[in-house]
């Protein structure tokens, strides 16, 4: 019988969520293994209680208080399977902390995942938004996600090819709620070259040789790059990027570039992917701050809360930057953290 973990009322939110927003949990439960996940949905399916899954709160934001059951995945455990001579596949347990994992891999020589680190949040949520940075995406290493599926209570094991990745989106966000993410399979190699074409990445590692390089060497100036540009959310409250950098038509790239020349874009399959943080800075957000909340100085795709902002407070400042990026370059910002609570 799956043993019911300990089920809290009334619980702060504000330090489980990276942008310290006040709220609330009616009730709050920490999981740490399959069986407290499913006895857990069992009470709240006998209660009538919504539930929230909830890992590093690095990609949300908390409108109010939640009137229902928040389940912080707290799964640990990293484990190597399938070890050979030059590869070898990294279990991480949802609950890892996910910058620490890219930190353990590199420090044991395996490539793939060294390009995101730094990056906050958890192993069971990087799937979620399919993480990238700096030209690598997780999916580039995911071989499979373990999840239980909510339509059957059945844990499931889903190859890589059945996650619907794409920028900044998969399976997990097309169907919100059906699957709990338990672990998830990295397949790393110690010979593949790693990534290192991105501009800033290739700036701080000037005349290095590369070929020379470890994986632990690039991690670390990953973590140079991501430092000079972005806040640390236990300093500055922040939920990394709140945008994605949004594709437009030919056509109306053309028209863009006709009226700014200097836009920064880069040609996708779908049609030209433009720069955010960029059309922000253009609009004139870039360094903003209102009593509580603004844009970060350094990244105009940071929107930090500076002096104890509210959740309201936040999407009022993202709605204020995505009706005036609209109205100067006639492009919609989606937002990137999703919105819970009253």
């Amino acid at each position: 019988m799956s043993r019911l973990p300990e089920i809290r009322e009334q619980v702060s939110l504000q330090g489980l969520n990276t942008l310290a927003v006040p709220a609330k949990a009616r009730y709050f439960a920490d999981i740490t293994t399959a069986d407290e996940l499913e006895a857990a949905l069992d009470w709240a399916r006998e209660n009538g209680q919504q539930t929230l899954v909830l890992g590093g709160g690095s990609n949300l934001v908390f409108a109010g208080d939640f009137n229902g059951l928040v389940l912080h995945m707290a799964l640990r455990g990293r484990t190597w399977e399938q070890v050979r001579e030059d590869d070898a596949v990294l279990v991480l347990a949802a609950g890892e902390n996910w910058h620490d994992a890219v930190l353990y891999a590199a420090r044991s020589g395996y490539r793939g995942i060294e390009n995101l680190a730094l990056i906050p949040g958890t192993a069971g949520a990087a799937p979620v938004q399919n993480i990238g940075a700096y030209g690598v995406e997780l999916c580039d290493t995911l071989k499979t996600v373990t999840a239980l599926d909510r339509t059957t209570m059945e844990v499931v094991e889903l190859p890589a090819a059945d996650c619907e990745f794409a920028y900044r989106d998969s399976l997990f966000k097309h169907q919100p709620g059906r699957y709990i993410i338990l672990e998830i399979r990295l397949a790393l190699s110690r010979t593949e070259p790693m990534k290192l074409g991105y501009r800033d990445l290739q700036e701080y590692l000037g005349c290095e040789e590369t070929d020379q390089l470890t994986p632990l060497a690039v991690a670390e100036a990953v973590m140079a790059v991501r430092r000079r540009k972005l806040p640390d959310p236990a300093v500055l409250p922040n939920a990394g990027s709140f945008f994605k950098n949004p594709v437009v038509s030919q056509a109306q790239f053309e028209d863009i570039v006709s009226r700014f020349p200097d836009v920064v874009s880069y040609p996708v399959a779908e049609g030209v992917k433009l720069a955010a943080a960029w059309l922000i800075d253009q609009a004139g957000w870039k360094g903003y701050r209102n009593a509580t909340v603004g844009v970060h100085n350094r990244q105009a795709l940071v929107l930090i809360n500076h002096s104890g902002g509210s959740g309201q407070d936040i999407l009022a400042l993202a709605q204020e930057v995505r009706e005036s990026v609209r109205n100067k370059f006639g492009v919609g910002l989606e937002q990137e953290p999703g919105i819970v609570g009253n």
